[in-house]
């Protein structure tokens, strides 16, 4: 895999905004999750991410990239907002126990399904740890399907695009239904999807349903 450090940044059209499509879809429609206001640059997130992928493989704990910059990974738009990793729910009191030890500060948000971690204990929250996803908690299954890739000259586990765009695309409801910054996540990963996957997998969601639908009529799922 080339070096990520030459990595051309995509056209600012094509910048995916940040979005919310691993987390929680609660109860309450318009709960909001809980962000930090700072603006991290792309070397900031590129830093945590490596700092936060080493300290978990060196302390032996069972963990994935996720979210956009895992499909950045394979080649979608990088992201801008924040890093997500997952960790098994059994696993989530030493995740935190090994950060805390390297110095990160963790914080607890009142959702409950993730943990918020920051370079410093003055400094923003730049990585998300996800325990559960959309209710569902994280299991070591989940961690098994992930593959070995190197990131930012890092080798770490990363989820695959379809366990990724499976998860945005169960996300989606009738507050949150934005094809902005999905169109061209497909777009750029459209090849390593399993289509006949996320048709099967989100059949019970309608929104996800007329993603798929806008996605085949563009031809993005090779049946055009």
């Amino acid at each position: 895999m080339p070096d990520d450090s030459l990595r051309e940044v995509p056209d600012a059209s094509l910048r995916e905004v940040p979005d919310d499509s691993l987390r929680e879809v609660p109860d309450d429609s318009h709960h909001q999750v809980t962000h930090d206001t700072h603006t991290a640059s792309h070397d900031e997130l590129r830093d945590a991410l490596r700092r936060v992928a080493s300290t978990f493989t060196s302390q032996g704990i069972p963990f994935a990239l996720a979210g956009s910059y895992a499909l950045w990974s394979f080649g979608a738009p990088e992201p801008s907002h924040d890093v997500d990793f997952v960790v098994a729910e059994q696993d989530v009191d030493a995740a935190v126990a090994v950060l805390t030890a390297a110095s990160f500060d963790v914080r607890r948000p009142p959702e409950g399904w993730l943990f918020k971690v920051a370079p410093t204990a003055a400094g923003p929250d730049l990585v998300d740890v996800l325990h559960r996803i959309n209710h569902v908690p994280v299991d070591r299954a989940l961690l098994d399907r992930a593959l070995t890739r190197d990131v930012l000259a890092v080798s770490m586990p990363v989820l695959p695009p379809t366990e990724i765009v499976i998860q945005k695309l169960r996300a989606l409801h009738e507050h949150h239904c934005d094809l902005a910054p999905l169109l061209p996540v497909l777009r750029a990963v459209r090849e390593q999807l399993d289509w006949a996957a996320l048709r099967e997998q989100t059949a019970d969601n309608p929104f996800a349903e007329a993603v798929l639908l806008v996605c085949r009529r563009l031809g993005l799922d090779g049946s055009r």
